[in-house]
């Protein structure tokens, strides 16, 4: 019997119309029990020979995956990013990637607003003196009074773009893609960007290109107590030279949602000024009912173009 993969940490299968449907073709279900992101070897054992169609969180789907899930047809990522696809592998294997980039985007957007104002009110830190039993009375900084440089204007860059205006700050953005900035967003250089913003925001796709974007050298660049912010990919920072900024006090503060190997065991648990979380951007409850609906439609849509489904 042919099967399909759920990779992701957490699914709905109860819930999902689509996957339910393909229960009652007596299509069989395997799921991630792991509750975390799964290696490549791990992969491999879940895919075997007999996997038709795959639901995929962020594993690496490698040259190596690809060679030996036979069976496979399709993979729908449950997710916007494709940086964990070898996609000219898939394609050698003839293997159709899908993915659902609009759903996620208000919630990662969200989660980045979040994460700028508890750096900004130093909301992390007091909460966890106060349960120390101090009482301390640290001065933050206003949203409105600061300059925010987003770098990356997709669908993401641009929510947080408007979010940080309706708190009434300025800013500007930094695309080699884009040539029209939303209304009142300044398109600038990236040094110009890196020099003279308050907050810098990571909204870009992971790549040979943007690998440790933020490096020790761009970190040096950046203005001194500014705050930087990544929920987009972890390989977009040196999470090394980040740490050595923070404890410099070349920046005040830095939050990040997304890391180079997770789950995360770096340097950057030993600084205080680091608001780290467990790649929670898409984890709003609305917006991971749209993902996880739009990944298994796609997948059923997938495999009956590839004729694994009837389109009865």
């Amino acid at each position: 019997m042919s099967k399909v993969v759920i990779s992701t940490s957490s699914f709905d299968t109860d819930n999902n119309p689509h996957i339910r449907y393909l229960m009652k073709k007596g299509v069989g279900i395997a799921s991630n029990s792991y509750g975390r992101k799964l290696t490549e070897d791990e992969v491999i054992a879940l895919l075997g020979g007999d996997t038709v169609g795959m639901v995929a969180g962020i594993e690496p789907l490698t040259e190596r995956v690809f060679a030996s899930a036979r069976s496979l047809k399709v993979v729908s990522r449950c997710g916007s990013g494709l940086d964990s696809v070898d996609l000219a592998a898939a394609k050698r294997y003839g293997v159709t990637v899908l993915n659902t980039p609009e759903a996620p985007a208000q919630a990662v957007a969200e989660l980045t607003l979040a994460l700028i104002l508890a750096a900004l009110r130093q909301v992390c830190h007091t909460d966890q003196l106060v349960r120390m039993g101090q009482w301390p009375r640290a001065q933050g900084r206003l949203l409105a009074a600061q300059r925010v440089g987003i770098i990356g204007l997709g669908r993401v860059g641009r929510r947080v773009a408007r979010l940080c205006q309706a708190f009434e700050a300025s800013v500007v953005a930094h695309d080699t893609y884009v040539h029209e900035s939303p209304e009142g967003v300044e398109l600038v250089p990236l040094g110009k960007l890196l020099a003279e913003s308050d907050i810098i925001s990571l909204h870009v796709t992971y790549d040979a290109d943007t690998h440790h974007l933020l490096n020790k050298e761009n970190l040096a660049r950046v203005k001194r107590g500014a705050i930087v912010v990544n929920t987009a990919r972890g390989g977009l920072i040196d999470e090394t030279a980040l740490a050595e900024a923070l404890a410099s006090g070349q920046l005040d503060a830095a939050a990040l949602d997304v890391f180079e190997q997770e789950p995360y065991h770096g340097p950057l648990l030993k600084c205080e000024n680091a608001i780290l979380t467990s790649h929670i951007g898409s984890l709003a409850r609305e917006s991971r009912q749209r993902m996880e609906l739009e990944a298994a439609d796609n997948l059923l849509h997938g495999l009956k173009e590839a004729g694994v489904i009837g389109n009865e």
